[in-house]
């Protein structure tokens, strides 16, 4: 048994949770309390009635989650909204949030998880945001048909692979979740290949006409990491179970 305040607590301090600017709907940290006991942690890519279900379901009392519970901005507790919060509370469950800072992070982020799962190391960071970067620029010492092999044993066969920059490139750049305010800011790394989660329809053409390889890999599938990874160093920080809540979520 450990106490949500001493979990708490490390997680900001290991994900640097109030120290990376985000989204003010975010509101990265602690975002419902339990009776502060926790026996059992858990981690889920987003907020949601079904994750909290599956999470009390197996006996979890704090949920660490990537895409927490106010993105929307204030709602009326009603229909699906009361249901969460009656789950929540009837259920004992807890609910820390970690968006940005598990994207930016090149230890447990989501970015860095991803490099070291297809092998590609870590050789300096881009794509700004008030002071911290949010995407990673790896080292690919194979070729192109190798790097394709690597995503598809990861994340199946249903990725998006555009194919048109180098066949043997020596570089790659890593941003999950949404890449599509990331692809402009590729060529200024030296780059022409980026992996990242999605993507709107029109990168084709400019992969086509601007010759990049872009992999989108999903969103959901590319921000499991961070969420996974953290959690796991708090279970194991105060000697109590962990488990990922998977909602198998296609996009």
């Amino acid at each position: 048994m450990a106490h949500l305040e001493d979990i708490v607590s490390f997680c900001d301090q290991r994900a640097r949770t109030h120290e990376v600017a985000d989204f003010s709907e975010a509101l990265n940290g602690l975002q419902f309390a339990n009776n502060g006991q926790i026996s059992k942690i858990g981690a889920a890519v987003d907020a949601g009635l079904i994750p909290f279900q599956q999470a009390i379901d197996a006996g979890i009392e704090l949920l660490i989650v990537h895409h927490g519970m106010f993105w929307n901005g204030s709602k009326r507790i009603v229909g699906s909204e009361y249901e969460k919060i009656k789950t929540l509370i009837d259920g004992n469950l807890a609910v820390y949030s970690c968006h940005l800072p598990l994207d930016a992070h090149t230890e447990i982020g989501n970015a860095a998880c991803l490099a070291r799962v297809i092998d590609a190391p870590q050789s300096g960071t881009f794509l700004p945001h008030e002071g911290t970067d949010l995407g990673l620029i790896c080292e690919w010492s194979q070729d192109r048909a190798k790097l394709n092999t690597a995503l598809q044993s990861n994340f199946g066969s249903k990725i998006a692979c555009m194919e048109f920059g180098s066949a043997d490139p020596s570089k790659i750049c890593i941003v999950t979740g949404s890449g599509n305010s990331v692809v402009d800011h590729v060529k200024a790394t030296g780059a022409d290949t980026l992996i990242t989660g999605e993507l709107k329809q029109h990168f084709y053409t400019i992969a086509q006409e601007e010759g990049f390889n872009l992999y989108a890999c999903g969103h959901y599938a590319t921000e499991t990491f961070g969420v996974d990874a953290l959690a796991k160093e708090a279970a194991a920080k105060f000697d109590i179970p962990y488990e990922f809540i998977k909602t198998d979520c296609p996009l």
